[in-house]
């Protein structure tokens, strides 16, 4: 059986993957879904100095506290960012299988920021300056096509995310390009831009694995069995 660690995206927390953790469980997997710092239950130690290297290091002291190897490694949006870090700093042999779910698959020296649509600062602006840069808002979940009957929860589900996690820049140096099976996965249902840039320069290179699925951004919610299927097919 494999081990799965799934890194969730903005706003959300590690209950955003829980529809497929179960079905993972069920099939005898062994599943982690952490809450990254300053988010979901963890939402009360957000403050100014929560950035991407705190949310790496999250990731990358599950692995090692829980003494995992050989680990499927998940991220959805910016969880993206997340796990293309922790692919840099995990010792050798801690990730088997780097699964991006409709996320970011950044350049070195990129942050998310450079690759947000410029309308979703325009609309974050009045939050940034009432919170002295500390955070951005949730974006509707209407907005990424989620499935109708969900679209109140994930609402009220979503906290601010650190906005320093957003601004800061990753490194790439191969760390990414050394796991021996690299995915991504494009949720057509939804029109991000970037993400579909990712997916097309995965699609083109015969080192990753690449997969769609008929539904909006938030894939694992609107798909979880689906989903389930495809990080197995990639363990």
């Amino acid at each position: 059986m494999a081990t799965f660690v799934l890194v969730h995206g903005a706003w959300r927390g590690g209950w955003a993957y829980n529809r497929v953790v179960e079905r993972l469980r069920a099939k005898g997997h062994r599943v982690f879904n952490p809450t990254l710092t300053g988010l979901g239950e963890r939402s009360h130690l957000l403050s100014h100095a929560v950035n991407l290297t705190t949310h790496m290091d999250d990731v990358l002291n599950l692995i090692r506290f829980e003494e995992l190897e050989g680990v499927v490694l998940a991220g959805h949006s910016y969880g993206g960012m997340v796990i293309t870090g922790v692919a840099e700093r995990a010792a050798p042999g801690a990730i088997a299988s780097i699964v991006y779910l409709d996320a970011f698959l950044p350049e070195d020296n990129m942050s998310l920021t450079d690759y947000a649509p410029p309308e979703h600062f325009a609309a974050w602006q009045a939050h940034l300056k009432a919170t002295d840069y500390l955070s951005v808002p949730p974006i509707p979940a209407a907005a990424f096509n989620a499935n109708e009957a969900d679209r109140d929860w994930i609402d009220r589900m979503g906290v601010p995310h650190p906005y320093a996690t957003m601004t800061e820049k990753v490194r790439v140096s191969g760390g990414r390009d050394r796991i021996p099976k690299k995915a991504y996965v494009l949720a057509t249902g939804y029109e991000g831009a970037a993400f579909r840039g990712f997916a097309a320069k995965a699609k083109a290179d015969p080192a990753w694995a690449y997969y769609e699925i008929p539904c909006g951004h938030d894939l694992m919610l609107a798909m979880p069995e689906r989903t389930a299927e495809i990080l197995e097919a990639c363990a």
